[in-house]
């Protein structure tokens, strides 16, 4: 009886497949990775821990007082239930602080603002907090409650205004990753605009620089 011959060519043809699934998977990891980190700044993100070898070296300046745009104005609604409208706190300087819960460079900035904000309220800076989270008060809230019961033993712990942000807004204020952080001159017109954790001590000095500046 004649045998049939069997092609040997199946262990040849399963690697050749082994190959094309693993670079679809690697494709596919890799695409994924790009989406993570093309994510819109109001998206839910994982948090990381940020150091202070994050923050950028190079010192801010202030924007030449000729060439500050106004700030776009705004009226939303704080954690306490009340309006906060940006344009009447004209007169004062104001930090202007984009955060979210999941964003680990914006926790490393909040003690430093509140610190600010006891330090330099008297002498006219005014602090806002602007969070982006997607889920809005459902996410912030706990967040602030957490921070009063751990951090103040019942005292709030963020006594500058917080309030939620939307997508247009960050459009007005060119946001594309947080943190960013504003200075609005007396005037109202934006002085520095810093993306990325900021430097503590020159973040400071500037506050200092836009205190001793009269409005026009």
């Amino acid at each position: 009886m004649k045998r049939t011959s069997i092609p040997q060519s199946f262990p040849h043809k399963q690697r050749r497949l082994s190959a094309a699934l693993a670079t679809l998977t690697l494709a596919a990891t890799s695409t994924l990775v790009l989406l993570l980190c093309l994510q819109p700044a109001s998206a839910q993100a994982p948090d990381r821990h940020v150091s202070l070898a994050d923050v950028q070296q190079t010192p801010e300046k202030l924007i030449p007082a000729a060439a500050r745009k106004s700030a776009p104005d705004f009226t939303l609604i704080d954690a306490h239930g009340q309006p906060i409208t940006l344009s009447r706190y004209k007169g004062k300087v104001v930090l202007l602080d984009f955060w979210a819960t999941w964003c680990g460079g914006c926790k490393l900035e909040i003690p430093w603002y509140m610190e600010f904000d006891r330090q330099y309220k008297s002498q006219g800076l005014a602090v806002i907090g602007v969070s982006m989270d997607a889920e809005g008060w459902k996410k912030v809230r706990p967040f602030l409650a957490q921070k009063k019961d751990e951090e103040t033993g019942g005292n709030t712990a963020m006594q500058y205004p917080v309030v939620i942000g939307s997508d247009s807004l960050a459009k007005q204020f060119g946001l594309r990753s947080m943190p960013l952080t504003l200075l609005i001159d007396r005037n109202g017109k934006i002085a520095v605009s810093h993306t990325g954790v900021v430097d503590k001590d020159n973040f400071q000095n500037l506050i200092r620089q836009l205190l001793q500046q009269p409005a026009a």
